[in-house]
């Protein structure tokens, strides 16, 4: 990647490692921040990051990753759905393996269910104008940075008056969780590495409504590690000063505003509603469902099956790895029941999850 070198030069890292443990020497407390970005969390595990910074710093790992955070219940209805005739359910990769009540979508493949993996939800669309004898149900799951492009899908096969297009949704948005996360007493967030990717669609002032209400400060920050170092050192200087604001260490692609063209696509097809976290449970308004003139793309509304009663693993703790409140090392499963070859939660399935990146990187 051009230029990707000047954001790892170690001269600079030593730099603002520095600038960090000067900031908060004479700190009586440990300082904590979360980044809730599946990246953030990948870099974060690549480069050791935690083993720079001083003991006042901690840095914990919220929800971040979209497919983590997924609940049960939304495989068990995708399992099902894949279980009817003439129908193909098209997903991104790392949904295949994540764990349902009793099975999985790689599992129901091997049964016999047509499961294909696409790399656009566009793909989807055109598989069903190339299957009209079949249903084909495209797994909507993702943040703000991927709903835009499944809401062009549907604008898609609307124009093409497609009636065997559908969506399973199960789009979130990221400020109503980071919200529930700073109420909570147990885990006293002192700052926000905000997420990168997200915050390039919604823009950095999407999170002037947390600061304003929970007087936590937020720093939108870029992947590479002086990035996050960098984002690390604007807390640790608001927490120390006693100030709560929205800075954006991003700049060269994060603008206050977000990308305006696709939030206006992305609430034209959808809008919000309340929705299901793993691990955190009902949050209002943190969730994407299609708007009235789409529910004819609604797979959950038009292609009704019978769900079993969702479970979680007995003696997985991702709900609490998402909350932060736990490492993967804390899981009585990890590396031992659970591993990348046979996850047994989504934490460990997808490669931004956090139990993955332990399993890769170590702590």
């Amino acid at each position: 990647m051009k230029h990707q070198h000047e954001y790892r030069d170690p001269d600079l890292a030593r730099v603002q490692l520095q600038a960090i443990r000067r900031t908060v020497t004479g700190c009586d407390r440990t300082i904590t921040f979360m980044e809730v970005c599946g990246t953030h969390t990948m870099a974060i595990y690549q480069h050791g990051i935690r083993s720079l910074l001083p003991e006042q710093v901690r840095l914990i790992s919220g929800p971040g990753c979209p497919v983590c955070v997924t609940p049960v219940g939304y495989v068990d209805q995708a399992v099902a759905l894949s279980r009817r005739p003439d129908t193909i359910i098209a997903t991104f990769g790392d949904m295949v393996r994540v764990p349902g009540s009793s099975s999985n979508l790689l599992q129901e493949q091997a049964k016999g269910a047509t499961i294909r993996i696409v790399y656009s939800p566009l793909d989807a669309v055109t598989l069903a104008e190339k299957n009209s004898d079949s249903d084909v149900i495209f797994l909507g799951v993702g943040f703000e940075t991927t709903a835009p492009t499944v809401a062009a899908a549907v604008l898609t096969a609307a124009r093409k008056s497609l009636n065997n297009f559908y969506i399973l949704c199960s789009h979130k948005t990221m400020p109503g969780p980071m919200a529930a996360l700073a109420g909570d007493p147990e885990l006293q967030v002192d700052g926000y590495l905000c997420p990168a990717h997200v915050s390039a669609i919604i823009g950095a002032n999407a999170y002037q409504p947390l600061v304003s209400a929970y007087r936590v400060p937020c720093v939108v920050t870029g992947f590479e590690p002086l990035d996050v170092l960098q984002g690390v050192l604007m807390l640790a200087r608001q927490v120390v000063a006693g100030e709560a604001r929205v800075e954006t260490q991003y700049r060269r692609v994060v603008k206050p505003e977000g990308n305006l063209k696709a939030r206006n696509i992305l609430y034209q097809v959808f809008e919000p509603c309340d929705a299901h976290w793993r691990g955190i449970g009902d949050i209002p308004d943190s969730g994407l469902q299609l708007r009235p003139e789409y529910y004819r793309f609604d797979a959950a509304r038009r292609l009704p099956v019978e769900i079993e009663t969702s479970m979680e693993h007995q003696g997985c703790l991702c709900g609490e790895i998402l909350k932060g409140k736990v490492r993967p090392n804390d899981c009585p499963l990890f590396r031992t029941v659970c591993t990348p070859e046979d996850p047994v939660g989504a934490c460990m399935v997808s490669s931004e999850g956090t139990c993955a990146a332990e399993y890769k990187y170590g702590g």
